[in-house]
């Protein structure tokens, strides 16, 4: 990952966000390795549509957290909504046992964690989300 500013036509910038993401009563969703790679497949695409770099995303078995860059038009309530509906749509078409364990069918709590990089250091966010994968693996 590079710490190089980003250029706009005006301006020089370094956004990074951490977003973190739980399932409606923490339910435990994710117990798959495959369920797990498609959320962060479906993720990245999402991003790509937003022009929003995912630099991390790890999950466990109720949430996932994410690290993310963008740029200063980035519509964050846009991009997070659209993760939102769409992973949930898609997890649930594609993987339809999960309905099973959602709470009447939805998949995401309404609210969610954000928070600028510039609260803490980039390393000690990669250090923790990097964590947090090693959390979810003995959980199983």
């Amino acid at each position: 990952m590079s710490h190089d500013l980003d250029k706009g036509a005006h301006s020089v910038y370094s956004l990074y966000y951490h977003f973190i993401q739980v399932v409606k009563y923490r339910r435990k969703v994710f117990t798959n390795d495959e369920l797990v790679d498609f959320l962060k497949t479906k993720v990245r695409e999402i991003a790509e549509r937003f022009d929003v770099e995912v630099v991390s995303i790890e999950c466990d078995v109720d949430h996932f957290h994410m690290l993310f860059r963008g740029t200063p038009v980035l519509r964050i309530t846009e991009f997070v909504n659209a993760v939102k509906t769409i992973t949930s749509r898609e997890i649930q078409r594609n993987f339809p046992d999960v309905k099973k364990v959602l709470w009447k069918g939805k998949m995401w709590s309404p609210s969610y964690f954000l928070a600028t990089s510039g609260q803490v250091t980039l390393p000690i966010l990669m250090k923790y989300v990097e964590s947090q994968e090693i959390k979810g693996d003995q959980a199983n």
